[in-house]
């Protein structure tokens, strides 16, 4: 029987050592520079890139007579990029107009009058003045009268008829006057009425300039420059007034609004200097900088703000919008949009 060789143990390789303790050394620098990061820097990936968008609105209700830009056109201040059909308006203006004419002929109208009634009012001044001479004459006659038939040298008859005719001139001369009182009241009345019409020929004037300028806002113009969006309507659709059109992209101002949690505003003061990341660019570095904190909180702008006082209250960490300026936008002007995700990296030192 023969005699088992012994085991021989197989020598445990040291590359294994190695490597293993090279991926702790590294494991462990990178960890350090994690830890070492999250110490000393503040950051939030609850920001996008802002910029000003304009909506179009039209003014006045009609149907699209044309269409002149496509979705995503680049435009600029005061290009007339759509038209709603006027022809309603164009009647609606003659008809107006014919209207003012209308009452400028009745001002005309009413002046004229007034000059009759001014000429007539004279004429019952001149009648007023006839009537006192006739009347001094005939209270002449009547005293000469009475004298001569107190020498009995007229009979009573004649007497009488000079009283008569001193009554006679007298209700003549009082309806004179009667005549002058209505001939000043008539005049009265018709210069209320030449204003009337005046007043009514602003109006019409105004109706009309009103008109004119509802038939300017069936010109749709840009109030701004910039790229539209997706244009929502189409031609020969009927459009209310105020129904959003499209909106304007202005590409000339980007900023970032990133939302910071409350208990990192330590490291944000205007005119600190941040790292910006954009998701869609990780390659650029961008740098922003502080440019103001909002006064109160995202929360607080809500349509329904949480009010801790209704005894169900449950802590929530809060977020303060940050507005940041891009540093050198005209470099990455080309590259940004709005709404793009950005992460902010701000150094809390």
């Amino acid at each position: 029987m023969t005699k088992k060789q012994p085991k021989t143990e197989k020598k445990q390789s040291p590359l294994k050592l190695v490597f293993l303790i090279a991926a702790l050394l590294v494991g462990g620098y990178f960890g350090y520079k994690k830890i070492n990061f999250s110490l000393t820097h503040e950051t939030t990936d609850n920001a996008q890139i802002e910029t000003q968008i304009t909506p179009v609105l039209p003014r006045v209700a009609g149907y699209i007579k044309s269409i002149n830009i496509k979705d995503y056109d680049s435009v600029k201040a005061g290009d007339t990029v759509i038209s709603i059909d006027d022809a309603d308006l164009q009647t609606q203006l003659t008809e107006m107009q014919a209207d003012y004419n209308q009452t400028i002929a009745d001002v005309e109208n009413a002046k004229a009058a007034l000059n009759n009634a001014i000429v007539s009012l004279k004429v019952n001044k001149g009648n007023i003045d006839i009537s006192k001479v006739k009347l001094q004459q005939a209270e002449e006659n009547l005293q000469r009268d009475k004298n001569l038939y107190n020498s009995e040298a007229i009979t009573k008859k004649q007497l009488d008829d000079s009283r008569y005719a001193v009554e006679t001139t007298q209700k003549q001369l009082d309806n004179s006057n009667n005549d002058l009182i209505t001939a000043n009241s008539r005049i009265a009345i018709m210069q209320a009425g030449v204003k009337k019409a005046e007043a009514a020929i602003d109006i019409k004037k105004a109706k009309i300039e009103q008109q004119l300028l509802k038939i300017s806002y069936t010109k749709i113009i840009t109030p701004t420059t910039g790229k539209i969006g997706k244009i929502a309507v189409s031609e020969g659709q009927f459009v209310q007034a105020g129904t959003p059109l499209f909106s304007i992209v202005n590409d000339t101002a980007y900023w970032v609004v990133a939302n910071f949690k409350e208990n990192q505003l330590y490291a944000l003061t205007p005119g600190k200097k941040v790292e910006l990341r954009v998701d869609a660019y990780p390659n650029e570095k961008i740098t922003g900088t502080v440019a103001s904190l909002s006064e109160a909180t995202g929360a607080k702008f809500a349509l329904l703000p949480p009010d801790n006082s209704s005894g169900n209250f449950v802590k929530v960490t809060q977020r303060v919008p940050v507005k940041i300026m891009i540093d050198d936008l005209q470099k990455y002007k080309q590259l940004l949009r709005a709404g793009l995700s950005v992460y902010v990296v701000a150094s809390s030192k």
